[in-house]
């Protein structure tokens, strides 16, 4: 990519964070409500710990309060905010046009807004999240090998650009349908359930985990979490990594495809 397309990108990113920091209070306030139900959650396996009486799947209770912490922390890392509803707008309302004749990828130009949204969203909402890490600091152990906090990182970027590529392919649907909303809704609700932030994945049976390891879901939230609590090593970890840089190249691939064909049904439609 040459030096002049750099700052193009560079200038994009710049905008989007200008854009995006005007909403920062309306940011805080979401992570802040965002948290209220993780008081439920905490009620809810305080209940089940204590009428099992003892431990599930390797998780205590203080694991489990743990494991919900780090998930807070992860989606608020690496989920899109809003992009697909841009996207979809963009498409909708025309905007693409003033896009298309200039030289630039559309996929690299969404990408620097979610890059500079993720950044503001961050900054905005990593405080209340301390505040409750603070609170719960007497669960929090964390790891003691250096490698493990590389490998997550690792995994916790794929999961961030797999989240990305997804909902960006999810709003390419505005070129055929005018509302996505169903769609969108439909996806995101097997997102939180087979994600992870429902419960760990790993509590599941063996023959339903094996299932889910080869979905995308596994790999947009609960694997970094799971190779960050020491949950997923050796082998494991090996495959686990594997299928996520698979799924990561498919929902690039797929997404550029979409594309493409969406904008080849919206200039043969006149749009």
């Amino acid at each position: 990519m040459s030096t002049s397309k750099i700052e193009k990108y560079v200038s994009v990113f710049n905008i989007g964070l200008q854009n995006t920091f005007v909403y920062r209070w309306n940011y805080f306030l979401r992570a802040l409500f965002g948290l209220i139900p993780l008081a439920g959650t905490v009620f809810l396996w305080a209940a089940v710990f204590k009428e099992r009486g003892g431990g599930l799947h390797g998780y205590d209770y203080g694991s489990m309060i743990y494991y919900y912490l780090l998930t807070i922390l992860v989606s608020n890392l690496v989920t899109p905010t809003e992009d697909e509803w841009q996207i979809a707008a963009d498409i909708r309302e025309g905007q693409i046009n003033a896009l298309l004749t200039k030289p630039m990828s559309y996929l690299a130009y969404r990408f620097s807004i979610f890059l500079s949204g993720r950044l503001v969203y961050t900054f905005v909402t990593l405080p209340p999240i301390a505040l409750i890490f603070i609170y719960y600091r007497d669960y929090i152990v964390l790891p003691t090998d250096p490698m493990v906090y590389v490998v997550a990182t690792v995994s916790m970027l794929m999961a961030a650009l797999i989240q990305f590529f997804i909902t960006y392919s999810l709003a390419m649907m505005a070129f055929w349908i005018l509302e996505i909303s169903t769609i969108v809704f439909i996806v995101y609700s097997f997102e939180y359930f087979l994600g992870g932030q429902m419960f760990p994945i790993d509590i599941m049976p063996s023959a339903v985990q094996a299932v889910m390891k080869w979905l995308p879901f596994y790999y947009e939230l609960f694997c970094p979490v799971a190779i960050f609590l020491g949950r997923l090593k050796g082998a494991e970890l090996v495959q686990a990594l594997a299928i996520q840089t698979g799924w990561l190249l498919l929902a690039w691939a797929w997404a550029n495809y979409m594309w493409k064909r969406g904008l080849g049904h919206y200039q043969a439609v006149g749009g």
